[in-house]
């Protein structure tokens, strides 16, 4: 006989369980409750649970080529990356938005994997979550859309997020959560890195196959409020689609402490920049009609949105600046060309040194640099000295200030480089010589008409300045000038006080009338 049941499932008591006389039983003790009544169910076979059927794997090939038919090259490089960080773009009409919708369906097939794709904006997200909704059912059979919690659902388990991130407190709406794949639409609309930086502290998972594959993805053109960032992040540390170990702020490689128990001194992870643009996106470039468009736009924003050109800047300072023209790879240089360096020294903030060679035909050539903080001028003296130990440097220019003693009794700072066998010369700060430097670099930038060369070149190995001169803003109160309070301005001062020791002349800027050279001029229009 089977036993009863009551109404939460357990065995019903009887009165010989409870080990009472029947006599006992049949009154109740004065002031106890009221015993409930139980609901008697007989065991049966329909109480019995079953397993339900696993569901069928998605074909992750397949259902990415449902959403975003990759052509070779740069789309099918981004969905098959396995770098823990990569930004996907560059110029407009690349592909982008599709193939960040399609790039998370590499975890669908896992119960345990959670996504999230964000955008900057509530409106901006209205867009996402129509595409996602035109793509996804196609792609992927079964999978459903919660309208309520902006979440995909894949028949797995798996789900993705679609969400936004205005300003810094929406931080702590993720707060708490994990995602193994996180997802930024248009990268340089934030304006720091705060929101990419915090966002990978929430990239985990417990599930041993998703966590050897963590991914944090973005898309974005050059422009917007958080241009510099990204560009400093992704652009300026290696040649595009090259995969490089993942700076700090510091610029140095991040690692696990030298004593970590199990990975000391490794790369903590890798970085990666993937370049596309309009003609890797032969469905929207055959007609030439999106093409006509974007080269109607004006020189800067064509030259973004077109030409994905990364050292465009908005309000910038030197805009002739085009690596293009002014970067190239380093070569030999030859023994007999005159070397000397310059700089701008900073112990909390940066310490920039440029080494600079002069050309016979005048042209400056940018051959190296080092970027440092936190290092006492007695102690970057040997750092330089170290770097040209095989050449002959000439001279070198050194901030001014540096030889004003600050409310002590010792040596200055120029002094103790110099005490140490790092000889500066003062550079010219006095009234009016940040714009005359100003001037000199726009000078220095243009091209020669009769040679067809710049007047001033960059070893593609000065990632730094190459990276600094673009960005420089104006300043709003004085457009003559650059803006002193940017805080990438440390390489372009160098630069600066090592221009105005080698000025640029020509025979147009000697005044025949001016007779303090003690030389007369017999021809007082042409000079000579």
């Amino acid at each position: 006989m089977s036993k009863l049941k009551n109404i939460d499932g357990k065995p019903l008591r009887t009165i010989e369980d409870m080990n009472v006389s029947p006599k006992k039983q049949r009154g109740r003790p004065k002031g106890s409750k009221k015993i409930a009544s139980a609901v008697l169910v007989q065991e049966s076979e329909t109480s019995k649970v079953y397993a339900e059927p696993k569901a069928a794997e998605i074909d992750i090939p397949q259902a990415q080529e449902v959403i975003f038919k990759a052509n070779p090259g740069p789309q099918e490089d981004f969905l098959a990356s396995n770098e823990q960080e990569v930004l996907f773009g560059g110029a407009a009409g690349g592909g982008k938005s599709y193939a960040m919708i399609a790039d998370p369906v590499r975890f669908f097939n896992n119960p345990l994997g959670k996504g999230l794709l964000v955008r900057r904006s509530t409106e901006e997200l209205r867009e996402l979550v129509q595409v996602s909704k035109a793509l996804y059912p196609k792609a992927v059979p079964g999978i459903r859309f919660s309208e309520r919690d902006k979440t995909w659902f894949a028949p797995s388990g798996a789900s993705l997020w679609l969400s936004y991130l205005d300003r810094e407190d929406d931080l702590t709406r993720y707060q708490g959560q994990a995602w193994n794949w996180i997802g930024f639409d248009e990268l340089t609309q934030w304006p720091n890195s705060a929101a990419w930086n915090y966002m990978r502290s929430r990239l985990r998972s417990a599930d041993p196959a998703l966590s050897e594959n963590l991914h944090m993805r973005a898309t974005t053109n050059p422009g917007g409020v958080g241009h510099h960032w990204v560009k400093k992040t992704f652009i300026d540390p290696a040649p595009a689609n090259t995969t490089f170990d993942a700076l700090g702020e510091d610029g140095d490689v991040m690692r696990f402490p030298a004593g970590h128990s199990k990975r000391p001194n490794e790369v903590l992870f890798q970085r990666r920049f993937i370049p596309a643009n309009l003609f890797d996106n032969p469905y929207l470039a055959e007609d030439g009609a999106y093409e006509a468009n974007l080269l109607s736009l004006p020189e800067a924003q064509r030259r973004r949105l077109l030409d994905g050109d990364w050292s465009v800047s908005e309000g910038a300072a030197f805009t002739e600046f085009d690596p293009k023209i002014h970067v190239v790879a380093p070569f030999d240089i030859p023994h007999s060309w005159p070397k000397f360096r310059a700089c701008d020294y900073g112990y909390g903030s940066m310490t920039a040194v440029l080494w600079i060679a002069v050309a016979p035909s005048d042209q400056l050539v940018v051959y190296r640099e080092l970027y440092i903080n936190k290092t006492t001028a007695s102690d970057l003296a040997p750092i330089v000295l170290d770097l040209e130990k095989d050449e002959t440097i000439r001279y070198g220019v050194l901030d001014s200030s540096l030889w004003h003693n600050r409310g002590d009794t010792g040596p200055s700072l120029a002094e103790q480089m110099i005490m140490r066998g790092c000889r500066w010369r003062p550079s010219d700060r006095s009234k009016g010589s940040r714009i005359a430097g100003k001037n000199e670099l726009h000078r220095r930038l243009q091209v020669d008409e009769f040679t067809g060369e710049p007047n001033l070149v960059f070893f593609n190995t000065c990632r730094s300045i190459i990276s600094d001169i673009p960005a420089l803003p104006l300043d709003k109160r004085n457009v003559e000038d650059v803006d002193t309070t940017s805080a990438i301005d440390h390489g372009y001062d160098a630069l600066r006080y090592g221009l105005m020791t080698r000025p640029k002349s020509s025979l147009f800027d000697f005044d025949p009338n001016d007779t303090s050279n003690h030389y007369n001029a017999a021809d007082t229009t042409f000079g000579y």
